[in-house]
């Protein structure tokens, strides 16, 4: 009897529980807000923006995002992180530090200070 009270208590925590861990997944792959300035990356549908940490995130457009529009404009870029494999320059130093798929832009200022 006791082993019975033991299973059920254990199945109704891992039900309760488990879409709290759901949840915690989700939330590792909200969307990431950046202000800096807008600049071109290594492809013509490549851009950059570095934080004022100096985290370096390359950026993909999203099809309602004309990023080409605001080059050299400081910026407040929403996006939601990808899986892209950082990439080493020539140099052999890493260029950017994460990649965003970009899905809103706000103009700060039209110039970069």
């Amino acid at each position: 009897m006791k082993t019975q009270v033991y299973v059920v208590a254990f199945l109704s925590a891992a039900l309760w529980l488990g879409p709290i861990s759901a949840q915690d997944k989700k939330a590792e792959g909200s969307n990431v807000s950046v202000t800096g300035c807008l600049a071109q990356g290594d492809e013509p549908d490549e851009y950059s923006i570095k934080d004022a940490n100096g985290k370096t995130y390359g950026l993909r457009a999203g099809s309602q995002v004309n990023l080409k529009a605001h080059l050299g404009h400081k910026v407040t870029i929403t996006g939601m992180p990808t899986n892209e494999k950082k990439e080493k320059s020539k140099t052999g130093q890493t260029g950017e530090s994460e990649h965003l798929r970009v899905s809103n832009l706000s103009m700060v200022s039209t110039t970069c200070s």
